[in-house]
Order: structure tokens, then sequence, then C-alpha cells
């Protein structure tokens, strides 16, 4: 039985028998949205600028590689940036809490660990974002904050909020969930500030590509080779990711020959699932890399990717930027 999300991104008879339950949701996330506006339900302002990355539909937009450059841009401009983050399939008990590079994967999320990995940002994790970002506040020296996939987060007061689509994929079907990806309507991308496509798009001229850089691996990261290491030889390609094809095709446009091996996203991986019975290489991405590292073995690789904003993405957000400083 083929998976919803199948049925997402073209009309058809699935989608069609779902439109009455997306009505529904669409009405209700608009009711919660004007709630929010009207001062029905309190907001958190907090005493630093806080910038938003989201998107209004699930599955894999390329947001998490947006965040890392963003991280990285912030602190090349000489502010010191915090992130916050849900922590999405952390099992602990207690929320909120910070997280380091070597935090366990299990209990506060795979994406933050990356995130803390490839940023060296103060990090906090945890359901209730306002909570979240006071507890980073008190806990360090941070002058802005970015909350990571928090675009419907309506409780936490935003001063920029930027959304990540996918080139390719675009708004699917354009209907809400469960007929559609959507979690808002399309009309609410005429309201954040800053919309960027991961490829170009229609939907805005705003672009940034997703460069794949080398390949680490995860036994001994010390041990690092290109991508064209592997050009013309078959190996495994495992990705619990929102849209494992677009790391596969990376993967077949560098040469190489692929057994394909899509999990679901955020998927906890087990020793069995990356060990193939064979004695072919395996590669995977680097969100899954932190949670298989305790078990990994010479034939593990994972492919480090970068987001590259366009021109003119950097210069809207550097005006952005400058408006904090001078408000």
């Amino acid at each position: 039985m083929k998976r919803l999300d199948h049925y997402w991104y073209s009309k058809n008879l699935v989608s069609g028998a779902l439109l009455p339950l997306s009505w529904l949701f669409c009405l209700i996330s608009q009711l919660r949205r004007l709630a929010y506006r009207r001062g029905f339900i309190g907001t958190d302002k907090l005493p630093v600028p806080v910038i938003v990355v989201g998107n209004i539909s699930v599955g894999g937009t390329g947001k998490t590689p947006l965040v890392i450059w963003l991280a990285q841009h912030l602190l090349n401009q000489g502010y010191q940036p915090g992130i916050i983050s849900r922590g999405y399939g952390g099992q602990a008990t207690e929320w909120p809490q910070p997280v380091v590079a070597d935090s366990d994967p299990s209990l506060v999320g795979d994406e933050p660990v990356m995130l803390a990995k490839r940023t060296g940002c103060t990090l906090w994790v945890g359901p209730d974002r306002p909570a979240t970002a006071r507890a980073l506040l008190a806990a360090s020296a941070c002058d802005l904050l970015i909350s990571d996939d928090g675009l419907q987060h309506y409780a936490l007061q935003r001063d920029l909020e930027m959304v990540v689509i996918d080139g390719s994929r675009e708004l699917g079907n354009g209907y809400c969930l469960p007929a559609g990806p959507l979690r808002e309507r399309a009309s609410r991308l005429a309201e954040v500030d800053l919309v960027i496509s991961n490829g170009p798009s229609s939907l805005t001229p705003l672009q940034m590509k997703l460069e794949p850089g080398q390949l680490i691996n995860l036994a001994d990261p010390t041990l690092r080779v290109g991508l064209d290491h592997f050009r013309q030889q078959t190996v495994h390609a495992m990705a619990g990711i929102g849209n494992p094809g677009r790391f596969f095709q990376t993967l077949r446009d560098a040469g190489l020959h692929l057994h394909e091996h899509p999990f679901p996203d955020h998927h906890r991986f087990s020793a069995t699932d990356i060990n193939p019975d064979d004695a072919l290489p395996v590669i995977i991405t680097e969100k899954d890399a932190v949670k298989c590292a305790p078990f990994s073995q010479q034939r593990h690789w994972y492919l480090e990717v970068s987001a590259v904003p366009g021109t003119g993405f950097i210069q809207q957000l550097d005006q952005r930027i400058r408006e904090f400083e001078d408000g």
C-alpha cells in the first residue's frame, strides 16, 4: 500500500476524497493564526531579534542546510546567534534542554545534533518555543535567535520570517493536509519576509542550491574523500529524510550506481538497517549519520551538504538585518 504522501503531488481520487478534511485543516489553521494576530492568544516577545526559518509544506525542502548557512553568515557578521528547535523525535523526559555536538539524538532529535556539530552555536530544544528561547538566553550571551522550523509556532514573536520551498515539488497539489502537503494555505507565502527556493521555482526569484561536499567515514571521521572516489562504483544509498530522492539524485549525478534504500523521515536506524548482506560501501545523509555513528563500520560514509544562497537573497537578508540594528 502506498504512503499517503505519494498522492500529495498530483490531483487524484485519493487527494480528492480527503478534501473535506483538508478544508477543515485549513480553516483551523487560519483561525489559530488569526487568534494570535488579534491577541486572543498571548505571544512572547524576546529581548533579542528572532529569525524564523520554516516552510508551509511537510517534507524535505533544504531548510536545515539553510539554517546552518544562516548561523555561519551571522557569525561572520559579528553576531552571536543561538538556535532553538523542536527536537522532533527526541525522547527526553525534561524540556527544554541544551544540545551539543555529542548529545544523544535519541533524546534530543537528529537535526539538532547535526546543527550543533556544524555551527558550534548555543542550541536548545523543546516543544514550548518561548520557554526554550528564554532558557537559551538565560544560559548564554546570544544576541540574535534562529528558530528552526518554527513558522507555525506563533506563541513566539518574530522579527523576520523566512520560508524555504522545494523548487522541484513546490507546493505539490496545492491542498492542505491530509489531501496535500501544505501546513497553511499558499497565500501565507505573501505574508512572510523572504521566500527562497531550493532550485529554480516559479514561486520566488530567490534561490539557493545544495552543494555536495566530502564523503566522511563514520567509523573514522579523519578519512575524507570526494564523491568521485566512488564514481562508476555500485554503492548502497540510504536516507531517512523528507525527500530521499534528492539525495539519491545527487549521488547519481556524481556518477555512482545505487541500490536505493529510502526510509521515513527521522527513521531510527539500527545496525541491521545500514549493513546489507554484501561488502558494498554504504552512503547515508549527514542527518542520519548522527544516529548511525555508534554502530558504524569502515564501509559507512556520509555526505556533507551545504546550502549556497544566491546573491539576491543575501542582499535582501542583510538589508533586513541592518533594520534590526537601526531599530
